[in-house]
């Protein structure tokens, strides 16, 4: 797992299948961001067994087929969408090209599995909601800074069972480095990724609607900025916004891509959660200058105070719900509306942003 770059971050976790070896096959395709592992990792552990991979890009085919050993490299993207056997398609491509695609899987009688942010247009929102309308499939996005962590996994659980009361505001920090020499040319175009707030925005705001159980929000208050990478003028390094959820429930979060080199991992990731009755906070990828590992979460509440060091205690339990989904056709691991609704509003936040300098 590597922890020095985000781009390259796929968790891995104890397998916990849901299926038996070939009971659930899916393919990934478009490994255009190293979410795919991470995507993929997740699956797998869950029992899913992964048949396929494309991408025209001969030298990511081989790399993703030395860390799945057993995977068959397709010879086009249709050799994927026309094989009966797959049931689900995992991918992340560049962001303009998530909608499209997705549109296009589903089409094909599939599931759709992508990278966040899934969409980079209100537009691109639009036909894949017409798209789901059409076709009865799913479009599931891999909002990693909930699913794929596990003390974000454990302060859902512990909201459900009233440990802090009603939750009334969420805090979210997401910085990362930029490790500018290794991103691909389209990290640098604003077209291409969507914006600060788009992209990894989408990540807090899909955390504020699920633990605050909102359905709704509006964007009060965003905006982006350009402070240290002049080099490069599409590029956000900065971003923020201010949202109320229909709940009555407030959500402010700061994403960055300023996070300094002396930091042991990609970023200091972290989220609090207020409740009528306590609070919550996640310290995700690192608790700096005491422990290198993730997964911290502190608990107030009437009790007490409680410290829990949760890495391997919990797992991802949204693999296998996503699976059983797509076979059951129920919408356990996350709805399609909530999906939908975080996309939206992260685009709204991003279209509504004053610039900074």
């Amino acid at each position: 797992m590597q922890k020095q770059d985000g781009m390259n971050y796929a968790p891995k976790g104890k397998p916990q299948p849901v299926v038996s070896r070939g009971e659930f096959v899916f393919a990934a395709m478009a490994l255009d961001h190293g979410h795919i592992y991470g995507m993929c990792n997740g699956l797998v552990e869950a029992g899913a067994t992964l048949k396929w991979v494309f991408d025209p890009d001969p030298d990511k085919v081989r790399n993703f087929c030395n860390v799945y050993p057993g995977v068959k490299a397709a010879t086009s993207a249709q050799q994927i969408l026309q094989d009966p056997e797959v049931s689900l398609v995992a991918a992340a491509a560049v962001p303009v090209e998530r909608g499209p695609l997705g549109v296009e899987v589903m089409r094909h009688g599939k599931d759709y599995f992508t990278d966040k942010a899934p969409f980079t247009t209100l537009e691109q929102l639009e036909e894949a909601k017409a798209a789901v309308a059409a076709s009865g499939r799913k479009y599931a996005v891999y909002y990693s800074e909930r699913l794929h962590v596990e003390s974000a996994v454990f302060a859902g659980t512990l909201i459900r069972e009233g440990a802090i009361g009603r939750v009334v505001q969420v805090l979210g920090l997401g910085p990362h480095r930029l490790n500018a020499a290794s991103r691909p040319k389209w990290f640098f175009e604003r077209e291409k990724y969507g914006g600060i707030l788009c992209d990894i925005g989408s990540h807090q705001i899909e955390q504020f609607l699920y633990y605050s159980e909102c359905k709704d929000a509006k964007v009060l208050h965003s905006k982006v900025a350009n402070y240290r990478s002049k080099e490069y003028p599409e590029l956000e390094d900065y971003g923020d916004a201010t949202l109320l959820g229909d709940n009555g429930a407030t959500h402010y979060f700061r994403v960055d891509w300023l996070t300094p080199d002396g930091l042991g991992t990609w970023g200091d990731g972290r989220t609090v959660i207020l409740g009528t009755e306590g609070y919550i906070e996640l310290r995700k990828y690192i608790d700096i200058a005491r422990d290198p590992q993730g997964d911290h979460l502190y608990l107030v509440n009437g009790s007490g105070e409680r410290h829990y060091e949760l890495s391997g205690q919990v797992g991802y339990p949204y693999f296998g719900e996503l699976i059983l989904d797509c076979i059951n056709r129920t919408e356990i691991a996350m709805t399609q509306e909530h999906a939908f609704k975080a996309a939206e509003l992260c685009l709204l936040a991003q279209k509504q942003a004053i610039r900074a300098e």
